[in-house]
């Protein structure tokens, strides 16, 4: 008899544990956390959106950010417009720091970082819309590795 791996058990060995945030209201030029990092260190080996309701606003702008619990706030990507997005645009983040938020219409994108990933310690991961009346609705997704005994992810 045949042992079959399953997908969830797949991806898993292959991107580590996922945690899923309800579809949240896009912040309106403020930073609004998506999910919380205790217990250690995480390899982020994957963080994706998928907007739920349609992208409002004068030209909002998205950009992820990682608050850690002491230290300096990091920009995980560059603002990028999201004006006018469609239910479905995924949103994922780049492999390098520093360039812009991966956007694709309706489109699913490669999640895993290339095999690289980004070492974080306790904090937050953050969303920061800046249209002060931006609307609509995104659902993220992180996948992580524990470097750390105890280390843990959960939606904010």
């Amino acid at each position: 008899m045949s042992v079959l791996i399953q997908g969830s058990q797949l991806r898993a060995l292959l991107l580590g544990v996922r945690v899923e945030q309800p579809a949240k209201t896009v912040p309106q030029n403020a930073l609004s956390s998506l999910f919380t990092i205790s217990g250690g260190r995480i390899l982020l080996t994957g963080l994706y959106g998928e907007v739920t309701t349609v992208i409002g606003g004068t030209t909002p702008n998205a950009k992820l950010v990682y608050s850690p619990t002491s230290g300096t706030d990091t920009d995980l990507c560059t603002a990028t417009a999201i004006t006018s997005d469609a239910v479905n645009s995924q949103y994922s983040l780049p492999a390098a720091v520093g360039s812009a938020l991966n956007v694709s219409s309706q489109v699913g994108q490669v999640v895993a970082q290339g095999g690289t990933g980004h070492v974080l310690n306790a904090g937050t991961v953050d969303v920061h819309v800046s249209a002060a009346d931006a609307t609509g609705a995104i659902k993220w997704s992180l996948t992580y590795i524990p470097l750390d005994d105890g280390a843990s992810v959960a939606a904010a």
